[in-house]
């Protein structure tokens, strides 16, 4: 499979996605792979809002730019328009494979971290409920992950 569109998604859209996505952008930038990212959330109560601010703080202190993020929530045809969707959660990969419409759609879902050869743990925790400790800790798990999947995609589009 070559995998030239990224989508990440977790539950709104205002933490863990928009953080993998901005990491990704700029690592797959640096490693001189033409591959697009984006992100969204299974549910859509944020839609149109920013990154929450914890996050946006966390990420910035890391040199990642998640100001002009707008959280969207995930659409049916996002299936077409990306090669491989990455849910930050085992939550998130049911949400998205059940509303995947054929199996090939559901071969091209997979959990981030296990996707990225992280596991385990293939659950990207959400730091929303807690402390800035926690949002710190999410921007390095997805520089973590990012760094795998960049691998993983140097390999697969080749």
């Amino acid at each position: 499979m070559i995998a030239r569109r990224v989508l990440f998604v977790c539950l709104g859209n205002i933490c863990r996605s928009p953080l993998a996505e901005a990491v990704a952008r700029k690592r797959l930038a640096d490693a001189g792979l033409d591959v697009t990212v984006a992100s969204c959330g299974t549910g859509g109560w944020h839609a149109g809002e920013g990154a929450d601010p914890r996050m946006v703080a966390a990420a910035r202190a890391a040199g990642h730019d998640l100001s002009k993020h707008r959280a969207r929530q995930l659409r049916e045809r996002d299936f077409a328009d990306y090669d491989l969707l990455l849910a930050m959660d085992r939550d998130n990969l049911r949400g998205l494979r059940q509303l995947a419409g054929t199996p090939e759609q559901v071969e091209r879902t997979a959990l981030f971290l296990e996707w990225t050869g992280m596991a385990p743990p293939a659950d990207f925790p959400d730091p929303w409920h807690g402390d800035a400790a926690g949002f710190t800790a999410a921007v390095k798990l997805a520089e973590r992950g990012v760094a795998g999947l960049v691998e993983r995609l140097r390999n697969l589009n080749r």
